[in-house]
């Protein structure tokens, strides 16, 4: 009793391909190169790695693959993974950002500046119309203050944040809330800045801190 040790933890990421005005998306690479790394620096032994995936930078068009690869994992921890926390972490790129942001919620508001990449522009609508006004949010039940200092105790350059944006980014962010919420699973929107603005070597180490310090948390 009492020397049962942390609680296994199985982490899945998710970045995003490129977009209007970002030819180069820096979370398509992380999440593309993610296991490689993983697999030459290590990790604690109680935390998993699970499936990495880059999603379409859209909304409605692309939410049957979100949802595909959300419920993906519902299959996996239902078998192995039981006891554990399943742990869904989405990356996405803030262009005008010099900082990483740990994203505490996702509003229920789709309001996009531009179009996605399937062309689909929506303006102040309900993301799922069920949950009602535009105004509800969904806050995330990962440890962000604790994630916070963990991170920057490290040295890396990173802030909080209750403003996810409105594009693609809140909207894949609020889905997997949602369902998150419904299975008993956590979920966690980061922004990562251009690899202009903070190099590629660093934000590999950042999502490898990330991810020890998610685990850590939870």
């Amino acid at each position: 009793m009492g020397s049962e040790g942390p609680k296994a933890v199985t982490i899945h990421v998710t970045g995003f391909k490129r977009f209007l005005g970002v030819s180069e998306n820096p979370t398509e690479k992380i999440a593309n190169n993610l296991k490689s790394y993983v697999e030459k620096r290590g990790l604690p032994s109680w935390l998993s790695l699970g499936s990495c995936t880059v999603l379409e930078t859209a909304g409605e068009g692309a939410k049957s693959q979100l949802y595909q690869v959300l419920e993906s994992s519902v299959a996996v921890s239902g078998d192995k993974n039981s006891n554990g926390t399943v742990v869904w972490l989405h990356l996405g790129v803030n262009s005008g950002a010099e900082k990483f942001a740990i994203e505490r919620q996702a509003v229920n508001e789709a309001h996009f500046r531009c179009p996605d990449q399937l062309g689909w522009q929506p303006q102040r609508i309900p993301i799922v119309f069920d949950d009602g006004s535009i105004l509800k949010a969904k806050e995330t039940t990962c440890s962000t203050e604790s994630i916070f200092k963990l991170l920057q105790n490290k040295g890396f350059n990173v802030v909080q944040s209750d403003d996810a944006g409105r594009f693609v980014c809140n909207y894949v962010y609020y889905h997997s809330l949602r369902f998150a919420e419904q299975k008993g699973h956590k979920s966690l929107f980061v922004h990562v800045p251009l690899f202009s603005k903070i190099d590629e070597d660093t934000q590999m180490q950042f999502v490898l801190s990330l991810l020890e310090a998610i685990a850590a948390t939870c």
